[in-house]
């Protein structure tokens, strides 16, 4: 039995005549019949009554016409989900992200996504960055929106850059230096400092916030490390120190802190790139990248600090 015997069938059993059935299929009489009888055999009863005037319904063959009536409705549509879904208008897109740099210009881009694509399903978190990269890693997110320094040792890995945006030095509105507009690393050679933990920041800020130091001749005084980056705003809200972190934490933190520009850090922007697997084959992150674009064109520029 195929799909094939069962429409022959129905538009048999919709006309109650052969040679109608066959006009409107556009096949000859004769193979109907034979289709027919091939399917009654199967079935193992008898579908319709048949003389030299009518062709009526048995009633096991009304009961049969109701099931294949379903099944060819279920099949055709299975067939149009399964092409929609290969060409990605519907289906499942899962995105996992950095909180605080994304904040200006993801929520329109999803708004745009789902405009676009209603029947894709978003599934979007946010992960502390280590998590981030172990999730795109094993292939249990199909975009990460993170930073670049790590992604080369996962196999297969296509990166895009998203956005760039300037370091600043972060420091209490009380600050003697607070209202300078920008500061030399050097004339922070006594101030105490507050860094992402190393250990909870494989992306490499703590890392990058050393050496840069070092380069500009002063060894941060490091009091406190935690290990969540979005605490490094607050403890410098507490004037417990000062930070050195991406312009974008500007506005989620307090209004009492100051984003200063670094004297001499050309070449040393924060950089957002969006990471997949090139072996990834949901079709719809090929769709996000084009809203991306589509959006980056028009948005998607940090301010300088």
């Amino acid at each position: 039995m195929d799909i094939r015997q069962l429409r022959y069938f129905i538009t048999v059993a919709e006309h109650l005549n052969f040679t109608k059935a066959a006009n409107q299929l556009y096949v000859a009489q004769s193979a109907i019949s034979h289709q027919i009888a091939d399917l009654e055999e199967q079935v193992g009863v008898k579908l319709f009554i048949r003389n030299k005037r009518s062709v009526q319904l048995t009633p096991a063959g009304a009961v049969f016409l109701k099931e294949a009536m379903e099944i060819v409705e279920k099949t055709s549509g299975a067939i149009e989900k399964a092409k929609q879904t290969d060409a990605g208008v519907i289906g499942n897109l899962s995105i996992g992200f950095l909180s605080v740099h994304v904040r200006s210009f993801l929520p329109e881009i999803i708004k745009r996504f789902r405009e676009l694509y209603p029947k894709v399903e978003l599934h979007l978190n946010h992960f502390p960055s280590k998590m981030l990269k172990e999730a795109l890693e094993e292939g249990e997110i199909d975009i990460a929106l993170t930073q670049p320094t790590g992604l080369h040792r996962i196999e297969e890995i296509e990166i895009q850059t998203v956005a760039k945006e300037r370091y600043c030095i972060v420091m209490h509105e009380n600050h003697p230096l607070a209202s300078r507009k920008t500061i030399k690393l050097v004339d922070l050679a006594t101030e105490p400092f507050i860094i992402h933990n190393r250990h909870d920041s494989p992306i490499g800020s703590y890392d990058f916030i050393v050496h840069l130091c070092e380069q500009n001749g002063l060894t941060p005084r490091i009091v406190s490390q935690p290990r969540f980056v979005d605490t490094v705003p607050v403890l410098v809200e507490s004037e417990i120190g000062i930070s050195i972190l991406p312009k974008s934490f500007e506005a989620v933190s307090s209004p009492s802190l100051r984003f200063i520009e670094i004297d001499g850090m050309e070449g040393h922007d924060f950089e957002l790139v969006m990471a997949w697997k090139k072996n990834n084959l949901n079709p719809s992150i090929s769709m996000f990248l084009d809203v991306l674009a589509e959006n980056n064109q028009k948005t998607i520029n940090f301010k300088e600090c």
